[in-house]
């Protein structure tokens, strides 16, 4: 009979083990927020957004206050169109706010992070925040800096007698 009671004790373990497993793998996919929640969207156009994805947290003072629901690539002014829901507690944010996009960290998420202005006026459902400063991609910025390391040794080496 312990034999019977060993194979209950680690079925359960197993058990509690995967349920566990799942919840972890749903708070690191972001699929814990997918409910649709009410709130208002908002649109910004980036010329860049690097690897930012939908489901990205949308946050302002390092606070998460909504998420990215949609992008999608304008064809007439050939830029990304974001679109963003802000959650509605979050409802006193200015019209000229700027939205940047940020990386976690070295290599981690992008995200898109608002910086308030000074209007007097806030966002509201369909707002387009027109002030964009778009994801800073690494090889670009290792790119101008060999480029310019090799413009130096080029203009030491014409220099030289």
């Amino acid at each position: 009979m312990t034999t019977r009671q060993l194979e209950i004790t680690v079925g359960a373990f197993m058990a509690a083990g995967l349920v566990a497993l799942f919840f972890l793998a749903m708070q690191v996919s972001n699929l814990a927020s997918m409910t649709t929640s009410n709130g208002y969207e908002v649109t910004a156009r980036f010329n860049n957004i690097g690897g930012l994805k939908v489901r990205s947290p949308v946050s302002m003072a390092g606070v998460r206050i909504g998420r990215v629901v949609g992008i999608s690539y304008d064809q007439k002014s050939y830029e990304a169109l974001v679109t963003m829901l802000i959650d509605p507690t979050y409802d006193k944010i200015p019209a000229d706010s700027i939205a940047k996009i940020y990386t976690s960290g070295l290599l981690g998420e992008q995200y898109v992070g608002l910086d308030p202005g000074g209007s007097l006026e806030n966002l509201k459902q369909g707002s387009d925040i027109q002030i964009t400063q778009s994801a800073l991609v690494l090889e670009e910025i290792i790119g101008q800096f060999l480029f310019s390391k090799a413009e130096e040794n080029a203009k030491a080496a014409d220099s030289a007698p």
